[in-house]
């Protein structure tokens, strides 16, 4: 439904004009009864004036139609954009038409400019007795062929105006000469049917009245006949309630262990459950000298060290992700132990001796990464997320990529952990923000979207802390990312003095490859672009980084030109 055309707005009751835009509506029929209506889905043609607006550099020119909609409680661009709006129109651009509105911060009341995306016939295309072109936005169970039959075009002119790249809610352009006619759902008979209504709800009353009467007769039987014998069994009884009571803490332990054994009962069979006393013995009751970082303990038993994360029983989405992943880059998870006294539950994982990335590029004066290390680190997490990005189903989304999540091995070999946050498929849309400061992607943070490109947009504030040194959020509160933007517009020049101003100080004294840096950095910049759409995929940054390692740390220096989507 869109919004404001339902209200009837200047624009859409013009002269028709050339573009238009196809939207479903809703309408009541008639009442059927005094309390009840139906609700029935209404295709139609709008016109509306279209207009070619300039945006800025990251846009480009857009052509809307600009339509103005009034801010409702619990609205964000978003919600408002795919649902109001149909997907008429991105979030992204209604912030670009709209910066003086801060997402986060929307009144009831306020008025908003939603661009409805149109575009009108070109003098080649009115040659041919193009009329209109009419906005559509291409459903997930659409095709091209469909469309265009259900327009009366033929599909070869929907591809030359949209391509054959088409993906569900985009918007896409319909040339035709004339307006098809839309077929309408009929609303339901009305007379008959209220009547027929009201003579089967007395009928039904009647036989429920009798039905219901014969019942509480039968029951008032039942309950005298056992009352006679009551106070017999009631007697016989007292010691057997007095044992029930002095076991029932013990049985009640047993419920809330098999309760929670049962919500990961899938896990069994892959990984070993740990006895609670097992690990009270390996951390010495979970002594603070054994205390790794946070809720995460260093365990000692079999002959092995394990790192032992203590949580509240929350685990079970973890668990369920963790069983179905399997990567060099990803933390190991051994078993798992469930304490029903205190209903906590324990993850055992393979202990990574070096610690977190965080440390190394912030804590530990005397440690120092080679850029050649620091890359290769950039290229496991990399590949680590490319994985649970593309090879898991549905995909996973970590949601909380950051350096003190990335754990370095005795080899410096990186691997990504604490899957607490992750969630199993994206695209959706959550009220719950959770996060680090300074990694979270904008789009999470205005709008509550997750996807896989806001895992994208954390891993590029982490090669930036592989760049840099700094840290994400800095004392005074300013964010790292915000300090590259702008940087692939810049000439070289420019480009070059973005580096220099960046480069942690311990990579200019190793005198590393100036262009190697660069190139990380642009690819950084990529990550981080506000559009998660314009964010390339994790596939793309794994490759781009491998060829700059190959360049950085072969004898051949061929192929120096940046990735093609860099350039986007």
């Amino acid at each position: 439904m869109v919004p404001e055309l339902n209200q009837a707005p200047q624009a859409t009751l013009a002269e028709p004009t050339k573009p238009l835009i196809h939207a479903k509506l809703t309408f009541s029929t008639k009442p059927l009864l005094p309390t009840s209506s139906t609700w029935l889905p209404l295709s139609l043609f709008i016109p509306i004036t279209c207009s070619c607006n300039s945006i800025n550099a990251t846009f480009g020119s857009l052509s809307a139609a600009k339509i103005t909609y009034t801010i409702k409680e619990g609205d964000t661009f978003y919600l408002v954009s795919t649902g109001d709006f149909q997907n008429l129109t991105t979030y992204e651009s209604v912030e670009v038409f709209n910066p003086s509105s801060v997402p986060t911060l929307l009144l009831v009341g306020d008025e908003i400019v939603f661009p409805v995306f149109c575009k009108c016939p070109n003098e080649t295309q009115a040659q041919t007795g193009v009329n209109y072109l009419v906005s559509y936005v291409f459903q997930p169970y659409d095709n091209l062929s469909s469309v265009a039959s259900r327009f009366g075009v033929q599909t070869q002119d929907v591809t030359n105006i949209n391509g054959n790249e088409i993906r569900p809610f985009d918007t896409i352009f319909i040339p035709v000469n004339q307006l098809p006619i839309l077929s309408q759902p009929e609303p339901p008979p009305e007379a008959s049917r209220g009547k027929t209504e009201r003579k089967g709800t007395i009928v039904g009353l009647a036989t429920g009245l009798g039905i219901c009467g014969v019942l509480l007769i039968v029951l008032l039987g039942v309950l005298l006949h056992r009352d006679a014998f009551s106070r017999k069994r009631d007697i016989g009884r007292v010691e057997d309630n007095d044992k029930l009571l002095s076991n029932r803490p013990v049985m009640e332990m047993k419920g809330i262990e098999v309760n929670l054994m049962a919500d990961v009962s899938d896990c069994l069979d892959k990984y070993k459950v740990f006895n609670i006393e097992e690990l009270r013995e390996a951390t010495d009751c979970f002594d603070e000298s054994c205390l790794i970082q946070g809720s995460v303990y260093r365990g000692s038993f079999n002959g092995g060290i394990y790192a032992i994360k203590k949580m509240k029983w929350n685990a079970c989405e973890e668990l369920k992700i963790l069983q179905k992943v399997n990567h060099g880059n990803l933390v190991k998870l051994e078993g798992f132990c469930i304490d029903p006294e205190d209903t906590n539950c324990y993850l055992v994982y393979e202990f990574i001796e070096n610690g977190c990335l965080y440390s190394w590029l912030h804590q530990n004066n005397n440690g120092k990464l080679s850029w050649k290390t620091r890359l290769r680190i950039a290229m496991d997490v990399a590949n680590g997320l490319q994985y649970i990005h593309e090879h898991t189903s549905p995909k996973v989304v970590h949601k909380d990529i950051k350096s003190s999540n990335i754990l370095l091995d005795n080899n410096m070999r990186a691997k990504i952990a604490n899957f607490g946050l992750a969630k199993s498929g994206c695209n959706a849309i959550t009220v719950h923000i959770v996060g680090t400061q300074g990694y979270i992607a904008p789009e999470y943070v205005s709008d509550g979207l997750v996807s896989t490109k806001m895992d994208v947009f954390s891993f590029g504030v982490v090669l930036l802390e592989l760049v840099s040194g700094r840290e994400a959020n800095d004392e005074e509160g300013k964010l790292l990312w915000a300090s590259v933007n702008g940087f692939l517009d810049g000439n070289e020049t420019r480009k070059v003095e973005i580096v220099k101003g960046m480069m942690d100080p311990r990579l200019v004294e190793e005198s590393c490859s100036m262009e190697s840096v660069m190139n990380v950095l642009a690819v950084a910049t990529a990550c981080l672009n506000k559009d998660p759409a314009r964010r390339p995929r994790m596939v793309d940054v794994a490759y781009a980084l491998s060829k700059n390692y190959d360049l950085c740390f072969d004898v051949s220096e061929d192929g120096l030109s940046a990735p093609p989507f860099l350039a986007r």
